[in-house]
């Protein structure tokens, strides 16, 4: 009996992969846009720092949308491909419009530390269907998000 439910455990997490893999895509769909609105609509004394910061943080996230979506459709997933399904999909919300500055630092190390938290998941669920790949695909995200917020905090000082 316990072999049985061995083998139903792994069919699930098979097939929860893809879902939690495409998950990512919208998510780093979503922050790609924020990160532009951040970026466009920073002001004050922090301007040119966060002008620059979040111009990194966004070409970033271009390249994780492709990386990830490119593992999604290796693993036969399907990516989603628009904003509104993105948008659906997606656990991080889009900009409000109106951050301050210091509300759009802390908006990025919240969505961060969103996604840190589901990648964790999806490494693990990797790791049990022997799907190396993409557990080191997004070990490398989580590395990369993990010194960013550092980063991001400390320039709130909170670190």
């Amino acid at each position: 009996m316990a072999e049985k439910n061995q083998v139903v455990n792994l069919a699930e997490k098979q097939k929860q992969l893809p879902e939690l893999v495409n998950k990512q895509v919208a998510n780093w769909t979503v922050l790609y846009t924020k990160l532009h609105n951040y970026h466009w609509y920073v002001k004050g004394p922090e301007f040119f720092s966060l002008h620059v910061k979040l111009e990194e943080l966004y070409n970033l996230a271009d390249q994780y949308i492709d990386e990830i979506a490119e593992r999604l459709l290796a693993i036969n997933g399907k990516p989603v491909a628009t904003l509104k399904e993105s948008l659906q999909l997606a656990s991080i919300d889009e900009a409000k419009g109106n951050e301050s500055t210091e509300e759009m630092v802390q908006a990025v190390v919240d969505d961060f530390k969103t996604i840190m938290k589901e990648i964790k998941q999806l490494i693990e669920i990797s790791d049990d269907n022997h799907d190396d790949a993409t557990s080191d695909l997004f070990t490398g995200i989580r590395t990369e998000l993990e010194k960013n917020i550092w980063m991001l905090e400390a320039f709130l000082g909170k670190r």
